[in-house]
């Protein structure tokens, strides 16, 4: 699959020009920022950690759909579970657009499908998942 059109699934579309939870979070516990310098993209995710669970999340971003989508499925996602299953899933969402593991368990996240084929589009991507794992204390 080497057609650019499908790097933007109508739900990357959505979440890109209605993203969910963006904007500043005053509350954060945790947050931290990651950039991709050859593209420019800019991701910042804040989460409010609660008796063990990220009781909110939100996030800010510059740059292309695919980054901001995947920060605001990815700060959907993150809302009332554990910082050791939003690991998880970062880990398997890292190997799906590798090409390594089936979109099975990712649910919607399974949209971004088509970057397996743009490798330069894979960081876009996997970006706020790399500021995600800052923030938790990983990155």
């Amino acid at each position: 699959m080497s057609d650019p059109r499908a790097l933007y699934h109508e739900t990357i579309v959505d979440h890109d020009r209605n993203p969910r939870h963006e904007g500043p979070l005053p509350a954060a516990t945790h947050a931290a920022t990651a950039d991709n310098p050859l593209c420019g993209d800019v991701v910042t995710i804040r989460f409010v950690l609660d008796n063990g669970l990220i009781a909110d999340a939100a996030f800010e971003a510059r740059g292309c759909a695919l980054s901001r989508a995947a920060a605001s499925m990815l700060t959907e996602r993150a809302i009332g579970t554990t910082p050791d299953a939003l690991r998880e899933l970062a880990s398997t969402f890292d190997q799906f657009v590798q090409g390594d593991v089936s979109g099975a368990s990712l649910g919607e996240l399974a949209v971004f499908e088509g970057v397996r084929a743009f490798k330069s589009r894979r960081a876009c991507a996997r970006l706020p998942f790399h500021a995600a794992l800052a923030a938790l204390g990983d990155g």
